[in-house]
Formats: C-alpha cells, structure tokens, sequence
C-alpha cells in the first residue's frame, strides 16, 4: 500500500494554485475582439480633417462608369447601391474612396450578409457631424483610428464573398451612433439620402 505524506499534498496544492494563477495572468494579456469606435468628444478634429467637401465613393469624383442601381428609399433600402455600367461582377476589386475628410472609427469584417465594413466620421465645418458607411468589400486598406482624406483609397468594391454581385452599398447617416443596421427600413430615422448629400455638398 502506498503512503502519502502531508508534505506531498501541499506541494500538489501549491503546484494547482501557481498554475491556476498563471492562467488567471494569460487572461489578462488575451487581446480582446475589436469593437466599433464610435464618434465621441475626444476625438479632436484638427482643421485639415474637416470635411469642407464630398466627392463620389466610386469613380472619382463623379462616379464616372458608375450607376447607382438601387437608390435610397426604393424598397425601403437605406442607401445606394453602385454598381459598374458594365454589369455583372465586372467591379469586381474596384478602388473605393473617401467621400470626404475623416476618421474611420470602424473597420471590420462581420461576416453574413455585410462582409466587411468601413464607418468613418466626418465632421462639417458648422460643426455638425455625419457618417459614410461601405459595405461589401473585397479588401480594406483602412483600419479604426485612421484619418484620411477625401478620395483617399480606402477599399475595394466586393460582393460579400460571392453573396451578390460586386456592388458598393454605400449609407449617409446624420446621426453617427446608429448601429451597423439592416440595409433596409421603413424607418430611415437618422439616415441620409446619399446622392443627394453629396450633391449639396461638393
């Protein structure tokens, strides 16, 4: 019969504590998941990052070769969807721009039906804030906590792994702290119509 001595178990148990406390110790240095930035005083918007001016999203600055295939408010759809002339996946990659100067607060792939995401913060020069949102990239070359400028390169045109055709929905939103959203509401508190905010503020 084998005999255990008191000795024995105290170094088990203090072999059982050291462990669980370096475990306690990794959780603390484990970084956690990004989360959406959201616009808040202390992001301080320096006078080169003032959004004075909006240009296109594709095409720049005019869209050029580019048609908005579902307008906002059609079908309840919360934004606009651009689309290359030439049809089809045919966008497929397309550089995507800036519309204007600002932060990006959000940068993210969330999967599903949205693929990944750019939000990014602009500040006008009566103060006012607003929000450009684009949807469906193939890649992002932005990432949060940059400030770019306006037609600044920030994405490609994608399709949500190859859930649609390649297209840019692309939001204006007046109020900054909306969740990411459906694409679709007959509620369109908070939102925009893009074309026509872009074209009053070119």
């Amino acid at each position: 019969m084998t005999h255990f001595f008191p000795g024995f178990f105290l170094v088990v148990l203090m072999i059982f504590v050291s462990c669980d406390t370096s475990n306690s110790e990794n959780k603390n240095i484990i970084k956690k998941p990004p989360v959406e930035r959201k616009a808040n005083k202390s992001v301080i918007y320096k006078k080169e990052y003032i959004a004075d001016s909006f240009d296109y999203p594709v095409g720049k600055p005019n869209a050029k070769g580019y048609y908005n295939a579902q307008k906002f408010g059609v079908n309840a759809h919360l934004g606009d969807d651009w689309n290359a002339v030439t049809g089809g996946n045919s966008d497929l990659g397309h550089p995507m721009y800036a519309v204007a100067n600002g932060y990006v607060k959000f940068a993210e792939d969330i999967k599903g039906g949205w693929g990944k995401i750019i939000r990014i913060d602009h500040k006008l020069p009566d103060g006012q804030m607003v929000e450009s949102f684009y949807a469906h990239c193939d890649e992002m070359f932005v990432q949060a906590g940059d400030w770019i400028k306006k037609g600044h390169k920030i994405g490609t045109i994608g399709n949500a792994d190859g859930q649609y055709y390649a297209h840019l929905h692309f939001e204006m939103r007046s109020d900054t702290k909306l969740p990411i959203g459906g694409g679709y509401s007959e509620n369109d508190e908070g939102y925009l119509d893009p074309t026509a905010f872009i074209k009053k503020h070119r």
